[in-house]
């Protein structure tokens, strides 16, 4: 039997709800292609086996809050999340058009990350 086969992760990974119960990230990735989406959760993937991981895979954007960077046909897609414990949290996806991250998507994962430590 492999190894990899009998290995845990070390990450659970769970989407952030809204109040309302939706799962902005889950429908973000339903709206990518079926090669964007199995790219983005190979990553995702990579990052709750692999915990933690830097560069190129995992950037720290400031306490509390990283982003997986995946490169996509579209573009290089982008899922913020946290670590609550052993979860990892996907607070906010989106498809990353210049250098800098958008401040309001940042803006957005740090909205969802207070909602998260509110509850």
């Amino acid at each position: 039997m492999s190894e990899s086969r009998d290995k845990q992760p070390i990450l659970s990974v769970r989407f952030y709800r809204t109040a309302s119960g939706t799962e902005p990230v889950r429908e973000w990735l339903l709206g990518l292609t079926k090669d964007d989406r199995r790219a983005v959760g190979e990553d995702i993937k990579t990052a709750q086996y692999g915990w933690p991981l830097g560069m190129p895979l995992i950037r720290k954007l400031e306490s509390g809050l990283w982003e997986v960077r995946s490169h996509i046909a579209a573009g290089i897609a982008r899922v913020l999340f946290t670590v609550e414990g052993s979860v990892m949290v996907l607070l906010h996806g989106f498809v990353k058009k210049s250098q800098k991250t958008p401040a309001s998507d940042l803006t957005t994962a740090q909205q969802r990350l207070a909602d998260l430590r509110r509850e």
